[in-house]
């Protein structure tokens, strides 16, 4: 068997966010990993059904995205058929449930190939209730040859849904050079004043990550200082109204919400980071998110919702504080109790997520999880 994989994937670099990350990441070790990988993606930036390739390491074909999946996938089809027409493939790997892990299952299993997919957070949920695709969401589950989970709890969801036992993890992991305690982005150019408490959130702010909940914990800690909440990243374009509603009602004592943007050098994203005095991550429901394990690895005081894969990263009291899902509307309360703790305590959970990263979230954990995923979906590969 061929030691060349076809890893398919919605989103990759330079796209923006979870996906693209991990996608990147995860396509990048197992290329280091003496495979040939081609990596197959869709994008918005280009015409429609028009393909552009870079060489690589790994190879990577974009494609232009239809407006609907149902004429994009066919065209996508064509590409793969051209691909594995020009040399064999030993395993098809689909990340994220849809449109990658559905393509991977089915086009392995019409050409004889091996297939693993990932699941990597709301893909699984998305599809499990109404108007989710729930018939393409169990086939898939029962027809790939390979199952992954960035977490314990979607593991078990999928096995729970598709009656599978080997489901395996292969959860999220952190560069812990590039995020680390060091210099801090500069306040005055985002209008933080001087002494003005910062609440600190990470990625696209929007409705699933918990935006009411950061709201309210803004209010509740402004009524005892100076406060505000800075956005590193975006806010999806449905919730622009809510905060400017929210921001309308600003006195003159400072702006309150304050979104960088899309910053696309990690270090950027590290040096903000610096400046949150607590960083607060209230998901509703998540896998496991890349934002969290980079704002424990940069020595963020963290206070995270219990949800996905947030108790595997904290454990409540050691490496940060865990708050149930159903108890988020004490967020701000919870924030000002730490903004006023002892800072010999911050500073010892602060300190213990540093090292809970650097030891369990590292490069070589996820290659050794890999490696397994790679013996069990090409055992004989040469």
């Amino acid at each position: 068997m061929t030691r060349r994989l076809l890893f398919l994937t919605e989103r990759y670099p330079p796209d923006v966010g979870g996906v693209a990350a991990s996608a990147g990441r995860i396509s990048r070790t197992l290329a280091a990993m003496d495979l040939d990988v081609d990596v197959v993606s869709w994008t918005r930036t280009l015409e429609p059904g028009v393909v552009v390739s870079d060489p690589g390491p790994p190879a990577v074909y974009r494609m232009g995205r239809f407006r609907e999946w149902s004429t994009t996938l066919p065209h996508a089809l064509n590409l793969l058929d051209w691909l594995i027409s020009r040399h064999p493939y030993g395993a098809v790997w689909g990340h994220y449930l849809f449109p990658g892990g559905f393509l991977a299952a089915w086009f392995a299993r019409m050409k004889g190939t091996p297939s693993a997919v990932s699941i990597r957070g709301n893909d699984l949920d998305r599809d499990m209730f109404p108007p989710g695709d729930f018939a393409r969401l169990l086939w898939t589950l029962k027809h790939a040859g390979c199952i992954t989970a960035v977490t314990a709890e979607l593991a078990a969801k999928a096995a729970a849904l598709s009656g599978r036992q080997d489901v395996m993890q292969v959860r999220n992991v952190v560069d812990t050079e590039m995020f680390a305690p060091g210099p801090s982005a500069d306040r005055a150019r985002l209008r933080i004043a001087p002494g003005e408490t910062v609440l600190g959130f990470c990625g696209e702010l929007r409705e699933k990550k918990g935006q009411r909940f950061l709201l309210d914990a803004l209010r509740r800690v402004r009524e005892t200082r100076p406060a505000c909440l800075l956005v590193i990243g975006e806010a999806r374009p449905s919730i622009v109204p809510e905060l400017l509603g929210f921001d309308a009602e600003a006195t003159l004592d400072g702006q309150r919400i304050v979104i960088t943007g899309h910053l696309a050098d990690p270090a950027q994203v590290n040096a903000h980071l610096q400046l949150c005095d607590v960083y607060l991550q209230p998901s509703l429901w998540d896998g496991m998110p890349n934002a969290l394990l980079e704002a424990m690895a940069a020595g963020c005081l963290c206070i995270a919702s219990d949800a996905g894969g947030n108790p595997e990263a904290i454990v409540d009291g050691v490496h940060g504080v865990l708050l149930p899902r159903w108890e988020l509307a004490r967020l701000g309360d919870i924030a000002l109790k730490w903004l006023d703790a002892d800072p010999r305590e911050c500073q010892r959970l602060r300190t213990a997520a540093r090292a809970h990263m650097i030891a369990e979230f590292n490069a070589e954990v996820e290659r050794r999880q890999l490696a397994e995923v790679l013996q069990r979906l090409m055992p004989n590969s040469e």
